[in-house]
């Protein structure tokens, strides 16, 4: 027989194909059935970079669900309308899949459908404010001038 001892050929099943750990979830296998937490949904279609941040969003009350407060555990179902107050501004998005595993970017598109309104338009700078390029840094008395131009 001869060889090293634990090599592949005297202990079958420890060779270099087989596959260790648990296996990889199939797309089948994100999809629930009923529903799923609506912390862990967040996180799956990208709302938030981790689902502990998202939790801590239910926790502070920047997620309504069908117009109620949500807590991190809560049930979210296809239909379902949610409110997440992201930097200021509330996004409204509605449950198509309750996916619960973080997918790719364009499965985690399927999943939502996002009915937020467009933002407003910024209100831009009137020319006048603006210095030449290269200018250099005003002076106190520049400053001052700027300051009472933008009413401030």
């Amino acid at each position: 027989m001869g060889g090293r001892p634990g090599h592949a050929h005297l202990h079958p099943g420890s060779g270099p194909h087989r596959r260790r750990g648990r296996p990889r979830p199939t797309p089948e296998g994100l999809v629930t059935a009923g529903s799923v937490r609506v912390d862990s949904w967040l996180w799956a279609i990208r709302v938030y970079k981790t689902r502990s941040a998202a939790t801590t969003a239910c926790r502070a009350g920047h997620v309504r669900v069908n117009g109620e407060r949500a807590k991190a555990a809560q049930q979210v179902k296809p239909g379902d309308e949610l409110r997440v107050r992201i930097a200021g501004f509330d996004r409204i998005l509605v449950v198509r899949e309750p996916i619960a595993k973080r997918v790719g970017a364009p499965q985690a598109a399927l999943a939502v459908d996002d009915r937020t309104p467009p933002a407003p338009p910024r209100e831009s700078i009137p020319a006048f404010a603006q210095r030449d390029r290269g200018a250099g840094r005003p002076t106190k008395r520049e400053r001052r001038e700027i300051d009472r131009l933008r009413g401030q």
